[in-house]
């Protein structure tokens, strides 16, 4: 016991250092973060009893990372307004439904190009239709864009990408591992994920009294056991009923955005989201082992292009139908670009079912660099949209006739 502390305690100084580096750099932390994961490992040397390969800590570590997750998107969901997100109901099935639709069908055109067979072409299109939800919770907040106009849209497509998740993994499950799904199953599990999720927006519109009431704690320590405790259950629950854990700590703070207590969690959630999801960035670059990427670089570089473009045209679409202006718009496309976990998932659902081995360091590197380019793209959006602007001509008019009056 106290040596899996002690590989701990030397991973969490790691995390440490590296999260020091990126606040003098001014750079995001989350890329340092990864790539310091990959760095030590299993691969990495042992240096007197300095063990950077966390073996017997990993599973620890892993399960800290997840902690991260759950934080990172219960946070996101007390800052936004459920009224709002109700309003923009129309906006968000449109926009996540060009954002699925458009990702998807590019991904099944590259798996087909680069003559992969059926169902490995399948899993590809999942891959690159599924957007990282913890790297877009941290470059909200990390950006401080928790209250722009296109976030609300952002939100709902994550939502949107995860209803999308469990309906393709119902059906990925059944073909690959030969299980008893069926469309009556699978169709049944999708309405019950979708009621779910709806039953939080029900309560966020008409909960608040008895949650301000439940909630009306005095003592901080036990307000902040209570909290807690029923966001890792509502997490833990909602996966039984295939909506992701992190969604569920997502809906969970949704529903507690509109009490009166909400500035209240949020202030004590900070210091939590902020340590846990630092060690979930470096917990996953941990699961990439670097000596495997050369097998699959030029696969990568290539959904990693096609993602990037995809995106963006994707942003700027469903941006625009929902009135959002140029600058927004492309806000949404470069946000949600970052891959991370969910593509893991559905890449170790194409190797548990026997297909190509190639899937995981493709996924590894697809991952790896998007979740790289991602939040600096993000990070750069205003050089991004300057850029692409003198190109095509984004500016309104209206405003070009004002300043030659």
């Amino acid at each position: 016991m106290d040596h899996i502390v002690f590989e701990v305690g030397t991973a969490l100084l790691l995390v440490a250092i590296a999260s020091i580096i990126a606040g003098k750099l001014r750079f995001s932390i989350i890329p340092f973060l990864i790539v310091l994961g990959m760095l030590v490992g299993p691969h990495a040397p042992k240096l007197g009893i300095l063990d950077f390969r966390f073996i017997e800590s990993q599973e620890i570590i892993h399960f800290l990372g997840q902690m991260g997750i759950l934080f990172l998107l219960f946070y996101l969901g007390l800052e936004f307004s459920v009224q709002k997100l109700i309003k923009s109901g129309r906006n968000i099935v449109v926009g996540g439904s060009i954002y699925v639709l458009l990702n998807f069908v590019l991904g099944l055109a590259y798996g087909f190009l680069v003559q992969m067979s059926f169902y490995e072409t399948l899993i590809i299109a999942g891959m690159l239709s599924v957007s990282s939800s913890a790297i877009v919770a941290k470059v909200l907040v990390d950006l401080r864009r928790t209250g722009n106009a296109e976030t609300e849209l952002i939100l709902g497509i994550i939502l949107f990408d995860d209803i999308f998740l469990a309906v393709f993994l119902s059906i990925m499950s059944g073909l690959l591992l030969g299980g008893s799904t069926t469309v009556g199953g699978t169709v049944l599990s999708v309405l019950i994920s979708i009621a779910y999720m709806l039953l939080f927006f029900v309560i966020a519109r008409k909960g608040p009294p008895i949650l301000n009431r439940l909630l009306n704690i005095t003592s901080s320590e036990i307000f902040i056991i209570v909290v807690f405790s029923a966001m890792f259950f509502i997490a833990g629950f909602s996966e039984t009923l295939h909506v992701a854990e992190a969604i569920g700590a997502l809906l969970f703070g949704l529903a507690l955005s509109e009490t009166e207590h909400s500035e209240r969690i949020e202030h004590l959630v900070i210091p939590f989201r902020d340590f846990f999801g630092a060690i979930f960035f470096f917990s996953f670059g941990l699961s990439i082992d670097p000596t495997t990427l050369g097998d699959a670089i030029w696969l990568a570089l290539g959904a990693v292009i096609l993602t990037i473009v995809s995106n963006i045209v994707a942003g700027m679409i469903a941006g625009r139908k929902a009135g959002l202006q140029h600058k927004s718009s492309l806000n949404i496309g470069l946000t949600i670009m970052a891959r991370g976990e969910f593509t893991i998932i559905v890449a170790n659902l194409g190797l548990a079912g026997g297909l190509a081995a190639v899937l995981k360091p493709f996924s590894a590197l697809y991952v790896l660099i998007l979740a790289i380019l991602g939040p600096l793209f993000a990070k750069e959006s205003k050089l991004m949209y300057h850029g692409m602007n003198k190109i095509f001509k984004w500016t309104d008019p209206v405003k070009k006739e004002k300043k030659n009056v």
